[in-house]
């Protein structure tokens, strides 16, 4: 969506989607909560202007924490680091 422009109603997008209002709120809050959305008084959530600085940089916090959840369950695993490495290079090739 582009900047300025107002999310669905929750309760549209819920009735939409097939799935609870409840689930809609929260997704709406996490898009605030990441600074993607702003809750407008009697209007909904409106489209946030992007800064490509900061996107990159929650994009970057999410990679972290993916490779941080990985690397976890790695040594849960038993994996060495030339495994992991190894399992992180195939995937890399697999999506080129």
């Amino acid at each position: 969506m582009k900047q300025g422009e107002y999310l669905p109603s929750i309760r549209g997008l819920a009735k939409e989607l097939k799935i609870s209002v409840i689930t809609t709120m929260k997704a709406y809050e996490l898009l605030q909560e990441e600074g993607l959305v702003t809750a407008m008084q009697g209007k909904g959530f409106q489209v946030n202007p992007q800064d490509s600085e900061m996107l990159r940089e929650q994009h970057m916090r999410h990679i972290e924490d993916g490779l941080t959840d990985a690397i976890k369950a790695a040594k849960r695993a038993g994996i060495s680091r030339k495994e992991l490495r190894e399992i992180f290079e195939a995937l890399l090739a697999v999506q080129e």
